[in-house]
């Protein structure tokens, strides 16, 4: 695979702070939002893809062409389902993909996605697909600093990065355009931070496979070219049908509260989350995890704060995942374990062994993975967010799981074969049994 890089220029200049591309006359007085707001453009050729990333608080449109268009929202079943073409049963059932929805996307329409959902796109048209992207860094749902960050789960997205710092640094938008963040060597995606054995263990698979997850020598960028044109399930939408949903849209009364929200003098304040009958996820081979949020506990609603009770087992392991939507402040009750924590230039931040009383920050975004030691390991988890969401990197409810295969080949620069084992090698949610015996 070939790297493409002609939208370099185009990014480059579009890529700016707004408020370092208006002249000074006009800011004077003017909302600081506008520090906040990004522009971006990218050219997408014909049967490139633009690989995995995390999505921020934005629209995007499509300016021109068309395309396909994937977003892997967590806990969402895959309900595209394609079949391979063999007569023989059981080849026909390994054959088989399942992911989430993919969009056609044609000029002209607007996507609008939450923070933190993994999404990618891919331009199966003759002409260049052209994305069109505002991206506001002060939107509540970014808790992080206001400046611009992309995070990638495949891809090497160091070239686009350093053009991007560099472009800044020569001062063509003036010093409203630089980045505050400390320059930094190694730009990569976030799946490269982790250990090649904990990704092995997480998805099931050899330290092979887990190695080139890691896109190590990958110098494609964020924008790749397909081996060949991907097939996968995304049927069109006829214009009877979009005129009905046009006519639904009109129809459709506002939402607005139930009517039986709580009062504050009656409120319940106490939730209990130690009890393992309330456990969300339980797994007998590996733990458990609790959560306490808005809608189980509505006073956090005016707290805007929730929290997560977890229990892994000896040499058990959580899900690689990221926060969508909040910090997390991880306090470790009991037990032992390790925890890497991966940032959005694919340095892993924090890899350490973790012990009863100490406290471990997961900025939102950040790719997290735990792993229990030979005494388990025990936390409650402080997010910053009333129903905060996390969206995990393997297991059956997974971001993997949910994206075609194609892609995913095509992302990593692996087989087919590899990339259905990524997808289904596990089939636990969220808390993973310990593996043995493979390398």
């Amino acid at each position: 695979m070939a790297s493409n890089n002609k939208g370099d220029d185009a990014f480059n200049r579009a890529n700016v702070n707004l408020r370092g591309s208006m002249p000074s006359s006009l800011l004077e007085g003017s909302d600081q939002r506008l520090v906040s707001l990004k522009f971006l453009t990218r050219m997408i050729s014909s049967f490139d893809a633009l690989v995995l990333q995390l999505s921020a608080i934005g629209l995007t449109t499509e300016a021109f062409c068309g395309g396909v268009h994937g977003a892997v929202f967590p806990g969402c079943p895959e309900t595209f389902q394609s079949s391979g073409q063999s007569r023989d049963r059981r080849e026909r059932e390994s054959s088989e993909d399942q992911h989430q929805k993919v969009r056609q996307v044609r000029k002209g329409d607007v996507v609008a996605l939450p923070a933190g959902v993994a999404d990618w796109f891919y331009n199966n048209g003759d002409s260049p697909l052209v994305l069109v992207q505002l991206l506001d860094t002060s939107n509540a749902a970014n808790q992080l600093d206001q400046d611009f960050r992309k995070f990638f789960l495949a891809g090497n997205p160091q070239q686009e990065l350093q053009s991007q710092r560099s472009f800044y640094q020569r001062g063509q938008y003036g010093h409203e355009g630089e980045s505050r963040r400390p320059q930094q060597e190694r730009n990569r995606n976030i799946v490269s931070g982790f250990d090649e054995r904990i990704l092995a263990e997480a998805f099931n698979v050899d330290t092979r496979l887990a190695r080139k997850l890691r896109n190590e020598n990958d110098n494609r960028g964020i924008i790749v070219r397909a081996q060949h044109e991907l097939q996968m399930v995304s049927p069109r939408q006829s214009q009877e049908e979009e005129e009905r949903e046009e006519e639904e849209y009109r129809r459709s009364p506002g939402r607005g509260d139930n009517g039986v929200e709580e009062t504050f003098c009656t409120a319940r304040l106490k939730h209990n989350i130690n009890n393992p009958n309330r456990a969300d996820v339980f797994n007998p081979r590996a733990g458990r995890l609790t959560s306490v949020n808005s809608l189980n506990f509505p006073i956090l609603r005016y707290v805007q704060l929730s929290a997560e009770r977890g229990v892994l087992y000896p040499n058990a392991l959580m899900a690689p995942h990221w926060n969508i939507n909040a910090h997390s402040i991880l306090y470790i009750t009991r037990g032992n374990g390790r925890i890497q924590i991966v940032g959005d230039d694919g340095q892993t931040v924090f890899d350490g062994q973790v012990r009863e009383g100490q406290v471990v920050t997961a900025p939102q975004n950040f790719a997290v993975v735990k792993k229990a030691g030979n005494q388990g390991l025990e936390w409650v988890s402080f997010k910053t967010n009333d129903y905060a969401q996390i969206s995990q990197l393997a297991g059956r409810v997974s971001a993997i799981r949910g994206i075609p295969e194609e892609v995913l080949a095509n992302s990593f620069q692996i087989s087919k074969e590899d990339a259905r084992k990524l997808k289904n090698n596990r089939e636990e949610v969220s808390v993973f049994s310990p593996r043995f015996g493979r390398d």
